[in-house]
């Protein structure tokens, strides 16, 4: 009777690894693209790599996506430690690796921004996130990529059924014998 507990454990605690470790990596990505575009990109014209459709552009967002909330930065981080107080409470069910790989990007693209309001210029709450890379219709830095492939993977796995545990939910086994 031990033995599946222990397993479970196991499972768990590789799972946990994954998520941080996913986390950690996107962090550490985010904030070493942004310390080069701040060195290279800054005050300089912009780099087109695919003509104008996609490039280098140096950018200090205040704001979130598409600069919106510019003048309520200080809500940024708050919404981010409670995103990420929610995903330690999530992680202590975790039992899929999809929800894993999920919710360490979702988390290591809140921190990558979250270290931008907190520690870059204007100031502490208020700093303006640095986003580098224009795709022509919206600039974007790393941690958004990890922040919009977390929401496209965890859309996947909900619609796949698949719960926070690994298990597959029931609506999704009584559809599939239809």
């Amino acid at each position: 009777m031990n033995e599946p507990v222990s397993q479970a454990k196991r499972s768990r605690a590789a799972m946990l690894v994954l998520l941080f470790s996913i986390a950690a990596i996107v962090l550490v990505v985010d904030q070493f693209t942004k310390f080069l575009a701040v060195s290279l990109l800054e005050d300089r014209p912009p780099v087109p790599v695919i003509g104008t459709l996609a490039g280098f552009n140096f950018y200090r967002n205040p704001g979130a996506a598409f600069g919106l909330g510019s003048s309520v930065t200080w809500v940024f981080p708050l919404i981010a430690i409670g995103v990420f107080a929610a995903i330690l409470v999530l992680s202590r069910k975790l039992g899929s690796r999809s929800w894993a790989i999920g919710l360490g990007l979702l988390l290591g693209g809140l921190f990558g921004n979250l270290v931008d309001r907190l520690f870059r210029e204007p100031g502490f709450l208020h700093g303006a996130v640095v986003d580098f890379i224009d795709l022509s219709l919206f600039m974007c830095n790393v941690a958004d990529i990890a922040i919009s492939a977390a929401a496209v993977t965890l859309v996947i796995v909900s619609l796949k059924g698949i719960e926070l545990d690994g298990s597959t939910s029931t609506r999704v086994k009584k559809d599939s014998h239809d």
